[in-house]
């Protein structure tokens, strides 16, 4: 407790020193209480300056997904306060937020994570979440609606996620149908959606909407076969962006997101087709038998199904349940 009270004074000091007489008077805690307490927060990455005569200035804080530095950013960035659970490392956050809704955590309760062993993507696949690299985050929402009417959620969410990055560092990431996130040819971030359903009504018990982005990777972070599709915030910005306030960000847009669930979707829909790079291309439908074809992308519908044309020239709407997109020479193209 002392820790915690002793950052709060030194951040709100605004970097100017703080004597240790004036914190232990402040906070009513003994003089080598203050230096535990300063002690104990450089060990978990906080540079303090500490001065003769001056006392204690808190000069840089770390690039931590824990909950003071999440909630740090989104303090101020005025983005308001949700129950946050945050990890160092978990089996994944969508994961422990299924397990989470079963014992009644709250709608818009969000999981963050420095590391995930079991992350996972669309169809059983892995999703690579090493430590202190990415952001992993998922948010629990409860909208009392038929599962009909969030079809268009994943999509929805792409969208958000490509504007919490916008807002933390300035790079707008495009959307490979249906929920990748994507800079020039590359995977920047991916999106699980789950949900569970009452029995009586077939309303939605919760839905889980989960988010992997990569920030700090560097390509010796990925596997092999990933590092030749994948990509980082490191990578194409040749600059760390902050995790925390990255975290804090999707926590603004994914509350926005709960908000806008079930209502006028049009906002979302004009910026789905403005990123979308699948649009205007030849690309390749996979499905999980194995079979290929070869279709041109046209649009997406209101339900941010895509519009294919066939070789034929017949038109039909993919849902993305149905079938995977992939380039015709790669991951985009």
């Amino acid at each position: 407790m002392s820790k915690d009270q002793v950052y709060t004074l030194l951040r709100q000091s605004g970097g100017q020193h703080l004597s240790g007489e004036e914190i232990s008077r402040r906070l009513g805690i003994s003089r080598a209480a203050v230096w535990k307490a300063v002690d104990a927060l450089r060990k978990a990455g906080y540079t303090i300056d500490a001065r003769s005569g001056l006392g204690y200035a808190l000069v840089e804080t770390p690039d931590a997904l824990t909950e003071r530095e999440v909630r740090r950013c989104m303090e101020e960035r005025e983005i308001p306060c949700t129950r946050l659970y945050c990890f160092d490392k978990v089996d994944s956050t969508n994961s422990f937020l299924k397990r989470a809704a079963l014992e009644g955590a709250p709608h818009n309760a969000v999981a963050v994570a420095n590391c995930q062993t079991g992350g996972r993507g669309r169809m059983s696949r892995t999703f690579q979440s090493p430590p202190d690299r990415g952001v992993y985050l998922s948010i629990l929402l409860r909208p009392a609606l038929p599962p009909a009417e969030l079809m268009p959620v994943t999509a929805m969410t792409a969208v958000a996620m490509c504007d919490a990055v916008e807002a933390a560092c300035g790079l707008r990431p495009g959307i490979k149908w249906t929920n990748d996130l994507v800079v020039g040819k590359r995977k920047l971030g991916g999106i699980l959606t789950e949900m569970a359903l009452e029995g009586e009504t077939g309303l939605v018990q919760y839905l889980i909407s989960g988010t992997g982005i990569n920030v700090l990777h560097t390509r010796e972070d990925f596997s092999p076969e990933v590092a030749a599709m994948a990509t980082s915030l490191l990578q194409e910005l040749g600059r760390p962006v902050s995790r925390p306030l990255l975290a804090a960000e999707m926590i603004r847009a994914f509350q926005r997101l709960g908000e806008d669930i079930g209502g006028d979707h049009s906002r979302y829909l004009a910026a789905y087709r403005r990123d979308c790079v699948t649009l205007g291309k030849q690309v390749q439908l996979l499905w999980q038998e194995d079979r290929r074809e070869v279709v041109e992308a046209l649009d997406v519908d209101d339900q941010f199904g895509l519009v294919v044309r066939h070789a034929d020239g017949r038109t039909e709407v993919i849902r993305s349940g149905e079938v995977s997109v992939r380039g015709m020479y790669g991951y985009i193209e």
